[in-house]
């Protein structure tokens, strides 16, 4: 009878814990999404400054081309240091930070009039801020806060919005670049930033991972991911994105005007990028939870390769250059919810955010060889074309890379979970 009459409050009580955990998963992939729209979106549209800031202080194109490609690099190695902090501290500290520097960049590089004064803007405080505001940090978040079985899926609706955000302020770049000037402009850009100070308190009341096995140090936790094939096969994959998409996203625009297109040309292009990338990044991450991961890793960089190469082979026109929009959109971000469920399938969540950073930073290595490389190989040559070949070799090599990869959890998180 005593049984009979605690069954009902207990069953309440059940009720009443997992609404509160499903109400918290919510406001974090919520956050995280508002978060990574704004971050994301504001940095992909850098390209767009390149033409107006060369021309007023007569640069080529390698100057701008490397600030930005410092910008990946600082971004890449504080992102490991970031997601441990992160995972010790709480999101929501990481990501304010990573807010206060990313406006604090632009809001100098809006008075940048020298090439240091770029990179140290452009570069080293946007580049510091973007590892707090951006995919590790907050999918890490993310991944904790959803059950297991909804975790792909999740990274890829927080990866659909960092993609949302690229359509939608690559035309409002470009509108206030025209209406404001380029300096002002990156004003603006710095006020919308801000933005992301607030939104970190939605982060805040995440719940910490479920312990259930011995507690590893961060020195413990590198080691083991370091000794791991799959990890480290994952992150020289890893590294051909980066180069990839900052390539294209810095240096597409300017090669279509080479090529007598349009100059909004570009900014289509890259906008059809952004939008259909929504679809290719959900659709990752819903894939990711019922088939391989690392073998959908593989089929994307081969499409990849098949579109680059379409693209760089065939005649070049208005509509060839939309359909590659499309076609990279679908596959262009797609990666990160497939990447980073492998990490924490992998590893468990406990030290997601720094081990994803640590991945991250072969990304952002590629990212600095994309964005430098490509107005290095202009300067000197004149030409986009060995990059674009390149860029067809290294999709080939990371499809090979990530074939082999197992996605079967160590035995660490196997033995905390109770699995043979």
């Amino acid at each position: 009878m005593v049984a009979s009459k605690m069954d009902p409050p207990r069953f309440l009580q059940s009720v009443s814990a997992m609404n509160a955990i499903w109400r918290n998963s919510t406001w974090i992939l919520l956050g995280g999404s508002l978060i990574l729209a704004l971050s994301l979106g504001i940095r992909h549209g850098f390209g767009l400054f390149l033409p107006p800031m060369s021309a007023e202080f007569g640069w080529g194109r390698e100057t701008f081309a490397f600030a930005i490609a410092l910008q990946n690099l600082i971004w890449g190695l504080a992102q490991p240091v970031t997601g441990a902090l992160a995972d010790r501290f709480g999101v929501a500290r990481a990501v304010l930070l990573g807010g206060v520097l990313y406006a604090a960049g632009l809001l100098l590089m809006a008075g940048a009039d020298s090439p240091a004064s770029l990179s140290l803007s452009a570069g080293l405080l946007i580049g510091l801020g973007l590892s707090g505001t951006s995919f590790s940090v907050i999918l890490g978040a993310v991944g904790r806060a959803v059950p297991v079985e909804k975790r792909s899926m999740a990274m890829g609706i927080a990866s659909a919005a960092g993609s949302f955000g690229q359509f939608a302020m690559l035309p409002g770049t470009l509108g206030l670049i025209g209406w404001l000037g380029w300096s002002s402009a990156l004003l603006a850009l710095g006020l919308l930033v801000a933005l992301i100070m607030p939104l970190a308190l939605m982060l805040r009341s995440g719940p910490a991972a479920p312990v259930t096995g011995p507690q590893q140090t961060l020195m413990e936790a590198l080691r083991e991911a370091v000794s791991h094939s799959g990890f480290r096969l994952l992150a020289l994959g890893f590294f051909v994105c980066g180069f990839q998409v900052v390539f294209i996203g810095i240096h597409l625009p300017a090669y279509l005007v080479d090529k007598q297109l349009p100059a909004m040309a570009g900014t289509t292009v890259l906008a059809l990028v952004g939008l259909f990338n929504i679809i290719g990044t959900y659709t990752a991450g819903w894939l990711g939870g019922c088939h391989s991961k690392p073998k959908l890793l593989t089929a994307l960089y081969l499409a990849r390769a098949v579109v680059i190469s379409a693209f760089f082979f065939a005649p070049l026109t208005l509509w060839t250059a939309y359909a590659f929009g499309i076609a990279m959109g679908l596959l262009w971000l797609s990666t990160v919810p497939l990447t980073n469920g492998t990490v924490a399938t992998l590893f468990g969540v406990r030290n997601l955010s720094m081990l994803g950073g640590i991945v991250f930073l072969f990304h952002q290595i590629g990212s600095f060889f994309g964005g430098w490389l490509g107005g290095w190989v202009y300067d000197t040559t004149g030409s986009y074309d060995l990059v674009w070949q390149i860029s067809i070799a290294l999709s080939l090599m990371a499809a090979a890379l990530n074939w082999p990869i197992r996605e079967q959890p160590v035995e660490r998180v196997r033995l905390a979970a109770g699995m043979t």
